[in-house]
């Protein structure tokens, strides 16, 4: 599994993947990302050193995601994380939580002293779907709600039971109340939601100006970002 890689298309910068504890939540429906975990401690801030000691600095931006949240990290990581940030001169963090985890951002922020664009994992403005369908666990009501604690959602498209009319608000949504944001287009994987071929194809169609809009990054393989396997 590659685990570092750079990111020169769009917002420049180092990204790398690391092993966390298990995911608090664990239990959304699309999700087989949280296997790349563990809970042996020495065993998640070794291999993560490995994965950090690559980190160059030379863009002065570094994303770092593993399998859940970034509150999942080792405390030795974390700890890490923020001297790389001071000795590579790391201007911007970009970091991924969940939305139980909104309360702790500014103490995470406060921690590596330097500003930190959070991601979360929204998939789907709409909360029937979200909540009912992919039990993301996460009851917010709208796009301004989640942009009060977040910085850059990421989206979701092309699911079976999805439709066109989910999409197009959620990019409305995206564009409105967020500077940043990313759309997942949804890979068959080892659990039951499964991929629309047709609605992929129109998403791609209709919404081929995202591929050059510097707001938006849009992710049609799981990897594209150069991480993961």
């Amino acid at each position: 599994m590659e685990r570092y890689n750079k990111i020169t298309e769009k917002n420049k910068r180092e990204i790398v993947l690391l092993k966390a504890f298990p995911c608090a939540w664990g239990k959304c429906r699309f999700c087989d990302y949280i296997e790349d975990n563990s809970r042996d401690r020495e065993e998640m801030a070794r291999l993560n050193e490995e994965v950090l000691s690559r980190v160059t600095g030379e863009f002065g931006v570094l994303e770092v995601i593993n399998s859940g949240s970034c509150f999942e990290l080792p405390r030795e990581t974390l700890e890490l994380i923020r001297n790389i940030v001071r000795e590579k001169k790391i201007s911007r963090l970009f970091f991924e939580a969940h939305w139980m985890y909104r309360e702790k951002l500014q103490k995470m922020r406060e921690y590596m002293g330097v500003p930190i664009i959070f991601k979360i994992g929204v998939e789907t403005f709409d909360r029937e779907f979200r909540e009912n369908y992919l039990n993301k666990h996460a009851a917010f009501e709208s796009a301004k709600e989640v942009s009060e604690y977040f910085d850059s959602p990421c989206l979701m498209v092309g699911i079976k039971g999805q439709t066109r009319e989910m999409i197009d608000y959620d990019i409305k949504m995206l564009k409105e109340h967020f500077s940043l944001g990313t759309v997942n287009v949804f890979t068959n994987n080892t659990t039951d939601v499964k991929r629309d071929e047709e609605l992929v194809e129109w998403f791609m169609d209709k919404y081929a100006d995202l591929l050059s809009d510097p707001s938006v990054e849009v992710l049609y393989e799981k990897t594209d970002f150069g991480v993961g396997d």
